[in-house]
C-alpha cells in the first residue's frame, strides 16, 4: 500500500500524515510507504521522518515521474495555490491548481493503462466553488445539488478540477473522490495567503498575546470546520467503499464536508468567553472591501445529508473548536485564559 499526499508539508498534509503514521493502516491493510510531495520541505524533515515516510521535493508537475516510479494506490491531493494568491496572480492559480491537477490525473491514468492499480484519488476542493451569480442567487441552504457559480479564479479552478476528476473516474482512469472543504479554523502557525485566513488569525493571534485585524463586519456568517473534523472527513472519504446505501459513497457528486455556521461576532464572543476580555480586546475590526466581498460570496449554511450518510458531522460549537485548538497547541497559547479547560479528544477522534 503506497499512499501519496501532495502538499504533504502543508498544514492539512502534516495532520493527515500524522494520523496515518499513528495508524499505519488504510482500510485495515498495512501502509508500506507514505510519500509526501511538496515544494517546501522543512529543514531536518528527512532526519525526523518516520521510516514509513518518503519525501519528494519540488514542483509536483515536475516530480510526477518520481512520485509514480513505483505503483501508487492512493493520492490525497492537497497541493494548491490559495484564494487570495489566485486573485492576485492569475497565472499562478492556473498553473498550481489546474495544470498541476490535470498532470497528476494523467500520471494516474498512465499507471492504470499500463496495468497497474487504479489509484484512489481524493481531490480537496472548496466551498469557494459556490457564489451568488447576479442571475441566480444562492439558496438559503446549499447542498451538493446546488449549481456552483464561483465568483473567484480560485473557485473556478477548483470547479474545473472537480469535473476533470469526475470524468477521469467515469472513464475508469482513477477512482476519484471530491471533498469540498469548508474554511478550516483554527489553523496553527503563521498566516497564509487565503482570503479566509483571518478567521483563524482573530483567534490564534490573541491567544498568543498578539494583536489581530478582522477585515470583515462582525455580522458576516461563515461555514467552518475544525482541523480535527476536516482531517477525519478527508480520510473517511478516501477510505469509504463505493456503492449504494448508508455508509457507502454513491454517485459522482462531491461531498460537502459538514459545516458549523457561525457569525464573526459569535466567534469573537466565544473568544471573550473562553479567554477573557484582555485577549479578545486584541482584535480590531477594520473592514477590507475586497476580502469582505470574496469571503462574503461563499455560502454559510449547508445541508449535511450526504456527509451524514458517511458518518460525518459538524463541530458541535465554536467553543469546542477553540478549546480543541488550545489543547492541541499548548505551546502557541501565551496567555492564561480563565476558562481554558474542556478540550476534547485528539485528531482523528471521529474515527
Amino acid at each position: 500500500m503506497r499512499i501519496v499526499i501532495t502538499g504533504g508539508f502543508g498544514f492539512l498534509g502534516r495532520e493527515i500524515t500524522g494520523t496515518l503514521v499513528r495508524r499505519r493502516t488504510y482500510r485495515g491493510a498495512p501502509i508500506d510507504r507514505l510519500v509526501l510531495a511538496d515544494r517546501f520541505v522543512p529543514a531536518g524533515a528527512l532526519k525526523a521522518a518516520d521510516p514509513l515516510v518518503e519525501i519528494v521535493r519540488g514542483d509536483l508537475i515536475e516530480c510526477l515521474d518520481e512520485v509514480f516510479a513505483e505503483p501508487v494506490d492512493v493520492v490525497i491531493h492537497l497541493a494548491a495555490a490559495v484564494s487570495a494568491e489566485c486573485e492576485a496572480d492569475f497565472d499562478l492559480g492556473m498553473s498550481a491548481n489546474l495544470d498541476t491537477t490535470r498532470a497528476l490525473l494523467e500520471a494516474a491514468r498512465a499507471q492504470t493503462a499500463a496495468g497497474g492499480p487504479t489509484p484512489c484519488l481524493v481531490f480537496s476542493s472548496s466551498v469557494a466553488v459556490y457564489g451568488s451569480d447576479p442571475a441566480l442567487a444562492l439558496p438559503s441552504v446549499v447542498s451538493e445539488s446546488t449549481l456552483a457559480t464561483p465568483r473567484s479564479s480560485y473557485g473556478i479552478q477548483k470547479l474545473i478540477c472537480e469535473q476533470l476528476v469526475a470524468d477521469y473516474t467515469r472513464r475508469g482512469f482513477v477512482d476519484g473522490r471530491v471533498a469540498r472543504l469548508m474554511t478550516v479554523a483554527v489553523r496553527p502557525g503563521k498566516p497564509n495567503a487565503a482570503a479566509s485566513g483571518f478567521l483563524s488569525g482573530i483567534i490564534r493571534e490573541p491567544l498568543a498575546g498578539l494583536p489581530a485585524i478582522c477585515p470583515v463586519h462582525p455580522n458576516l456568517r461563515v461555514a467552518l470546520s475544525s482541523p480535527r473534523r476536516t482531517v477525519a472527513a478527508i480520510l473517511r472519504i478516501a477510505e469509504v467503499e463505493r456503492g449504494t446505501g448508508r455508509g457507502r459513497l454513491g454517485g459522482a457528486l462531491p461531498v460537502n464536508l459538514p459545516a458549523l455556521t457561525v457569525s464573526v461576532a459569535e466567534m469573537l464572543a466565544t473568544l471573550r468567553q473562553v479567554a477573557g476580555d484582555a485577549v479578545s480586546d486584541l482584535v480590531t475590526i477594520a473592514p477590507d472591501r475586497d476580502i469582505e466581498a470574496l469571503v462574503g460570496s461563499w455560502p454559510s449554511v449547508f445541508d449535511h445529508t450526504r456527509a451524514a450518510t458517511l458518518g460525518l458531522e459538524p463541530d458541535p460549537s465554536f467553543a469546542s473548536v477553540v478549546r480543541d485548538y488550545m489543547a492541541d497547541h499548548p505551546d502557541a497559547i501565551l496567555v492564561d485564559p480563565p476558562h481554558a479547560a474542556g478540550g476534547t479528544a485528539g485528531p482523528g477522534a471521529m474515527g
